[in-house]
């Protein structure tokens, strides 16, 4: 992953908050300037709080450290990776549309759905720990830091909302007036990304209902 700058977090190795909202607004005006492309994911994993109430902060611990490896190993060498909170993470990926971002993130996720067992000095636990994720592009989705930043939070949030354990892409330039689907330009293109990344059509399509579920039922969230 590329390099930036700054204060690292000691349990992941990544990039702590201040020092990824520095390199994110380089990286947005760099895009600007030179009219690339770039997308940004917002993770979370599900239920932390929870897991560290029922097995502890070691556990809890490792499976911080498990997030970091999956996201270590399927971001990509060009992502620029923070912990933004005690169980969030922002990863930028440079350079990348939505949809392909959308991929990333769904291995990463799927990666974290396979980890059952978690070990550290003096426990050990079996365990689903699952994440949800929400992601959003320049210039897509917004103009500014915070403006993507906010569309990929909605997103996440709307993961949650309808379940969790899934990744959801921001609404916008999806929705027409009074309804929420695909075009089929769009259709097109996330078929070919499925073939061309191997992940399944079943896992875009889902998003479609997911935005109908979410229109119509508002619910509490819990982190």
């Amino acid at each position: 992953m590329t390099t930036f700058t700054g204060e690292l977090d000691e349990l992941t190795g990544f990039l702590k908050r201040s020092a990824f909202d520095r390199a994110f607004k380089d990286a947005l005006e760099t895009a600007a300037e030179q009219e690339h492309i770039l997308s940004l994911g917002f993770m979370d994993i599900d239920f932390m709080k929870g897991l560290n109430e029922k097995y502890g902060h070691q556990i809890g611990d490792e499976v911080l450290k498990k997030v970091a490896a999956a996201i270590s190993r399927f971001a990509g060498e060009e992502a620029v990776v923070s912990r933004y909170g005690g169980e969030e993470f922002t990863i930028l990926f440079l350079g990348l549309e939505r949809e392909q971002a959308f991929l990333r993130l769904e291995r990463i996720r799927e990666a974290m759905d396979e980890v059952h067992e978690f070990e550290a000095k003096t426990s050990k636990a079996n365990l689903k720990a699952t994440l949800s994720a929400g992601v959003a592009a320049y210039p897509t989705d917004g103009q500014t830091e915070a403006e993507v930043l906010r569309r990929a939070d909605q997103a996440l949030y709307r993961a949650k909302a309808t379940g969790r354990n899934k990744v959801c892409m921001s609404q916008e330039e999806r929705m027409r007036t009074k309804t929420t689907h695909y075009t089929l330009t769009q259709l097109e293109r996330l078929h070919r990304l499925s073939q061309e990344e191997g992940v399944g059509e079943a896992v875009f399509l889902r998003e479609a209902l997911d935005d109908l579920l979410i229109k119509y039922r508002v619910s509490e969230i819990e982190s």
